[in-house]
C-alpha cells in the first residue's frame, strides 16, 4: 500500500521498500508504463516537463531515489549503485510496474542496466540517457568528499549556494544549459538547481559520487542485455558521446541516438526530439 507525502509544496506518493520509503509521482494509464529514473543530485521533477505528454497515452512513474528528493536516507555506508538496483526493482514490484519501458538517466542508467542483466523479466524495454557502462574517471574525489564535508557540517544549501556560484562562472558550461536558464529565467532555473542539492543526503552525495568514479566496468555484462535498446545522449555532452557509442555496439540490437542542440538533460534541453525519440522507440519495442 502507498501513502502521500507532501514535497516541494506537491503531494506525491509514497511505498516502503525493505524499511525505506521511496517517493514517486504516477500520472497517466496505459500499460505498459514509463519508468523514468533521474541521475546523481536529481529527483523526479528533472522529468516533469515531458510527463503530461508521456501520461497522454501510458502510465508514467518517477521514483525519487534513496538519498533524494522526498525519498528515506540510508545509513551512512549503505548507498551503492547494486544497492540501488535492487531497491528499485523492488519498488517496481510494490508500485505494480513490471514489466514496464525503463529510462535511466546518468546514474540512474548505470542502476537502470543492472536491472536489464540481472531482472530482465521486469523490463519491457530500456532506455540508457546520457550515461556510461565505465567508471566515471573524471570525477574529482577529492572534490567530492570536501563538498560531502561542507553539506554535513554546513547543510547542502551552503553547498548549493557554493555549486551555484561555480557553474554560474564556468566557461565551459554547455551551450544547452545556457539556453535552458534563458528560457526559463534566471529564478525558476536556479531554483530547480538548488532544490536538487538541498533536497539530496549529504552521504547519498559522497558515497554514490564515489561508487560511479570507482564502479567496474560493465562493458562485459551489456551483452547479456537482450530487451530492445536505446542508447541516447546530448550532442553537447562530451563525457558520455564515446561510452554512448561503445554500449550501443556492445548491447545486441542496440540503437543508439544522438539529440541535437542537448547536453546532460535533453529532456529539459530539447524536448520535442526528446520525445520524438522515445516514441520512435516504444513504437520499435511494441
Amino acid at each position: 500500500m502507498s501513502d502521500t507525502v507532501k514535497a516541494g509544496g506537491m503531494k506525491v506518493k509514497r511505498v516502503e521498500i525493505d524499511g525505506v520509503g521511496i517517493a514517486y509521482e504516477d500520472r497517466g494509464r496505459g500499460e505498459p508504463p514509463w519508468v523514468l529514473v533521474h541521475g546523481y543530485t536529481g529527483f523526479w521533477q528533472d522529468f516533469e516537463g515531458a510527463v503530461p505528454e508521456l501520461a497522454r497515452d501510458r502510465r508514467v512513474l518517477l521514483p525519487d531515489l534513496p538519498g533524494h528528493g522526498a525519498s528515506d536516507r540510508l545509513p551512512a555506508g549503505d548507498y551503492g549503485l547494486d544497492r540501488l538496483a535492487t531497491l528499485l526493482g523492488q519498488w517496481l514490484d510494490a508500485v505494480g510496474a513490471t514489466p514496464c519501458h525503463l529510462v535511466g538517466h546518468s546514474m540512474g542508467g548505470m542502476i537502470a542496466m543492472r536491472m536489464a542483466v540481472e531482472r530482465p523479466d521486469r523490463l519491457a524495454s530500456l532506455v540508457l540517457m546520457d550515461t556510461a557502462h565505465e567508471p566515471l574517471a573524471w570525477i574529482q574525489l577529492d572534490l567530492l568528499e570536501l563538498a560531502a564535508r561542507i553539506g554535513r557540517e554546513a547543510g547542502m544549501e551552503a553547498l548549493a549556494k557554493i555549486l551555484r556560484t561555480r557553474a554560474s562562472d564556468d566557461p565551459e558550461r554547455t551551450p544547452a544549459d545556457r539556453r535552458v536558464e534563458a528560457e526559463w529565467g534566471e529564478a525558476r532555473f536556479w531554483e530547480w538547481r538548488d532544490r536538487r542539492i538541498e533536497a539530496m543526503d549529504p552521504e547519498a552525495y559522497a558515497e554514490l559520487g564515489r561508487a560511479m568514479a570507482e564502479a567496474p566496468s560493465f562493458a562485459e555484462r551489456l551483452q547479456a542485455i537482450t530487451i530492445p535498446t536505446l542508447v541516447m545522449v546530448g550532442a553537447e555532452d562530451e563525457p558520455f558521446l564515446g561510452p554512448s557509442r561503445a554500449m550501443a555496439e556492445r548491447i545486441p540490437g542496440a540503437r543508439q541516438i544522438v539529440v541535437p542542440d542537448a547536453a546532460h538533460q535533453p529532456q529539459n534541453e530539447n524536448p520535442s526530439a526528446w520525445l520524438a525519440a522515445l516514441r520512435a522507440h516504444l513504437a520499435a519495442s511494441t
